[in-house]
């Protein structure tokens, strides 16, 4: 709640009270959003490496607490905003520019830890149970969300960001203490040092092997099959200097290793790694899982890249729109988030307690009738479809104020909210799931905050979509998304593009999954 009430509007209080230009704006949130899920992975790295999970949460939420606090008092203070019509001087800017990214560092430490941290508390062996946990953990997630989008935006809207900022504040101290609670009853898992050195030091002792092919010859040392022409090795040692007799002796261990290691599969080019008896065969496991993991993570970039959309040019969109419900009451362009949370808030409770029973019924075998890789897809080709959509209601709305000089009704941005939520629900809850089943126990934490990363970099290159857009369309001879007034830019033709992309990113994450 604390997050998404203030990050779904920043763009309101950056252009309103901060008095930045509209597309400075836009980028601002977006490179805000972005950096908090980028840091996710150096908040999982800690949690893996250093600290246990819990503390890091416990630290990364006392700094996202000092963020608030900054930017509650620069709200309170008129001494730190700019007045009318002018741009924040260099102190303003460094308030509010400490406060945002204090408050992105903790982020990044609190998405990193607290769903690892929870699901270390049950039974691995149960797949079921760790599915339930994380349609749960989402669950959460959205009653936050639906708190942010309702409650705190009107809060935002009428009574001003002072008061946001310090409810904020009030409620994340509050979860601090009750998480703080349950120390007593909690199951710690101790880190066991640096997942990436074990991966560096697999690659290197892999780089060592080539060497030895290079040395020994090809036809000795198969591209696919490992198998070593003991013979031609043993003649070696008697014509080849002493550095490349050590190459040889490892050589002959490693066959001796991969003989007692009935499970390995040979054929991956990283069990190659094993010929130095410094590596053992989890190192190589772990390398080989985190590997595997990031053509996935890597496909789910485009979606998060729609997604931002929601907390910029939607924002702006609903502005200009008809918002009116009654006489005296207008709806929050921020609140259209309602429909897909309420969404996702009833179809979690009904997947968890009739469709699991159905699937048990029909089939006991079956943990669950839509696996993760799946449901990730399924969210892929919806934001493709939201975005096709978006981008007609952008040339219906545009139309209506251009001929007829009417606002179209702000529900129109229902169905791309809508559709970009399940969409979101579909992925993010797929890869938290995957991530954290697939990986080794010892890299939980890193590997779950790559799902949390693919949002991070989703934002990023949506300002780098809109730069580039604007620097082509300039070009061109009419800027798509240059001017504050969004009926003469080319919304519409931003969204297409973002369709069409999604769409060859969509083939592009079929094709991994299958090889997976």
């Amino acid at each position: 709640m604390v997050f998404l009430s203030n990050a779904t509007n920043f763009v309101s209080y950056f252009s309103s009270s901060m008095h930045y230009p509209s597309a400075q704006a836009a980028n601002m949130v977006t490179n805000f959003m972005g950096t908090s899920f980028l840091l996710t992975v150096v908040g999982g790295f800690i949690s893996d490496s250093f600290f246990t999970r819990c503390k890091t949460f416990l630290l990364s939420a006392s700094i996202e607490l000092l963020g608030l606090i900054m930017l509650t008092i620069q709200a309170n203070n008129a001494r730190f905003r700019p007045p009318m019509g002018k741009t924040p001087s260099h102190s303003q800017a460094a308030i509010l520019y400490v406060g945002l990214y204090a408050m992105a560092t903790g982020v990044g430490g609190i998405k990193s830890s607290l769903q690892a941290h929870g699901a270390d508390q049950l039974d691995h062996s149960n797949k079921r149970l760790i599915s339930s946990f994380f349609n749960w953990y989402f669950f959460s997630l959205c009653t936050g969300g639906l708190i942010s989008c309702t409650i705190m935006v009107w809060v935002e809207e009428n009574k001003g960001w002072q008061w946001s900022f310090s409810i904020s504040v009030a409620a994340l101290s509050l979860a601090i203490l009750i998480f703080s609670s349950g120390f007593p009853i909690y199951r710690i898992r101790l880190p066991s040092g640096s997942p990436f050195t074990r991966i560096f030091k697999v690659k290197l002792h892999y780089h060592g092997y080539l060497e030895l092919e290079n040395f020994i010859g090809t036809k000795s040392i198969h591209s696919r099959v490992v198998y070593f022409d003991c013979v031609k090795i043993k003649n070696c040692r008697n014509t080849q200097p002493y550095s490349h007799c050590i190459f040889v002796q490892n050589c002959l261990k490693f066959v001796k290793r991969i003989k007692k290691k009935k499970n390995i599969h040979v054929g991956r080019f990283l069990n190659k790694a094993l010929i130095d008896d410094t590596i053992s065969l989890t190192q190589v496991q772990e390398t080989k899982t985190f590997l595997g993991l990031l053509p996935i993570f890597a496909s789910t970039i485009m979606m998060n890249c729609c997604l931002a959309q929601l907390q910029t040019f939607s924002v702006h969109q609903g502005v200009i729109m008809n918002r009116k419900i009654t006489q005296n009451f207008e709806l929050p362009p921020p609140s259209l988030s309602i429909f897909p949370l309420l969404f996702m808030l009833l179809s979690i409770p009904l997947y968890e307690h009739l469709v699991v029973k159905l699937v048990k019924n029909v089939s006991p075998r079956k943990n669950s009738i839509f696996p993760p890789l799946k449901r990730i897809g399924l969210g892929l080709a919806l934001a493709s479809g939201s975005m096709a959509f978006a981008a007609m209601v952008e040339v219906k709305r545009r139309n209506y104020v251009v001929k007829d000089n009417v606002s179209l009704s702000i529900f129109w941005l229902g169905f791309q909210f809508l559709l970009l939520g399940v969409s979101d629900m579909l992925t993010l809850g797929g890869m938290l799931e995957f991530f954290y089943s697939e990986a080794p126990q010892s890299m939980r934490s890193m590997c779950t905050a790559l799902a949390w990363c693919s949002t991070s970099m989703g934002y990023f290159i949506s300002s780098v979509l809109v730069t580039v857009t604007n620097s082509v369309s300039r070009r061109a001879g009419n800027e798509w998304l240059g001017g504050n007034d969004l009926n003469h830019n080319r919304l519409d033709l931003f969204y297409t593009v973002l369709c069409v992309l999604n769409f060859l990113n969509l083939l592009n994450y079929m094709y991994w999954a299958k090889r997976y």
